[in-house]
């Protein structure tokens, strides 16, 4: 299976781009905030899932391995697909281990797509892997929790918002907001 592409990018449209390797387009889908953080016509080199089934022949592409090696995780799971894992993906890493550390399964719920039975049985899988490698957890997002708060993706969330699109907003908004009102109504000016 392809395990990485080192080549030169070209986005199609959000989530997905053309990595050019020496003449051959690979057409990759990613998460949003490695999509964001590339542009157009620069040179990359991306780590790579190989996503297999009858119907479909897919890549996915991060840009570290970390991420990877979570979406690999999450897509070894029982009703997890690509789309939900490029979705969990997306979930700031804070937010996973403050889900696991507090054994609270709403945070996972409030990802789109994720119901409360799929959140519970996600949290124990969750809890494994983070024992089995606790570097996949760790990122600058871990230091930066509180900016997170999970009432604000909730409300977000049920207003019909995209996950990766709420946490880039909330990752823009500035410190001095403290409280889950004022952080709702800056991410919806935003939005």
């Amino acid at each position: 299976m392809i395990a990485h592409l080192r080549g030169t990018i070209g986005k199609i449209a959000p989530g997905e781009a053309v990595v050019d390797v020496g003449g051959v387009g690979y057409r990759v889908r990613m998460p949003m905030h490695d999509w964001d953080a590339l542009h157009d016509g620069t040179s990359v080199h991306l780590h790579t899932v190989t996503y297999v089934r009858e119907d479909r022949f897919d890549l996915y592409a991060f840009i570290d391995t970390h991420t990877r090696m979570l979406f690999a995780a999450f897509i070894d799971l029982n009703g997890v697909g690509p789309r939900m894992a490029l979705e969990l993906c997306a979930v700031p890493r804070a937010l996973l281990t403050r889900a696991i550390n507090e054994k609270d399964a709403s945070i996972l719920s409030s990802v789109k797509g994720i119901g409360r039975k799929t959140a519970d049985k996600l949290l124990v899988d969750l809890a494994a892997l983070a024992q089995r490698h606790p570097e996949a957890f760790f990122s600058e997002d871990t230091v930066m929790g509180a900016r997170y708060d999970r009432d604000t993706v909730a409300a977000l969330t049920q207003l019909g918002f995209a996950t990766q699109d709420i946490l880039r907003v909330l990752e823009s908004l500035p410190n001095d907001l403290t409280t889950t009102e004022e952080r709702i109504a800056a991410a919806l000016r935003s939005l």
